[in-house]
């Protein structure tokens, strides 16, 4: 397993369950009484969701990186990292701050994804085809 995708995957999974918390109790607090308090909560749900399920594919591809060689994998955890920071990051401001014009970023964010997904596709097709990595049997 490569050691520093997996502080990635455990930074993200740590701050996107922190996140998804705040969310779940102390937000609605926070957004009670405004009238667009239900788009807020609910960008903040669907930014916490892709934050964790990308947190989980970094994992993976922690645990794949050490059986394909080449830079595929890091470039996908990264890419999904960025993801999180655009995508999530985006839904996470827009809801506290009601600035709506944020949603331009989100699908920036989106891309990312896409190309971590990408990424990690064309890695996985490397598998077994080149051989162990260095210093493996």
């Amino acid at each position: 397993m490569d050691r520093n995708l997996t502080y990635l995957t455990a930074f993200l999974g740590f701050t996107g369950v922190s996140l998804g918390a705040f969310g779940a109790h102390g937000l609605k607090r926070f957004l009670s009484g405004l009238p667009d308090a239900t788009d807020r909560l609910a960008w903040w749900e669907t930014g916490a969701r892709y934050h964790l399920i990308h947190a989980l594919a970094v994992g993976l591809v922690a645990v794949l990186a050490s059986h394909v060689a080449g830079r595929f994998p890091s470039w996908a955890a990264w890419s999904f990292a960025g993801g999180v920071l655009l995508f999530s990051g985006s839904l996470y401001v827009m809801a506290l701050t009601g600035a709506r014009p944020l949603g331009a970023v989100t699908p920036l964010g989106g891309l990312l994804f896409l190309t971590g997904w990408l990424l990690l596709g064309i890695a996985a097709r490397k598998l077994g085809v080149e051989g162990p990595r260095p210093g493996e049997p």
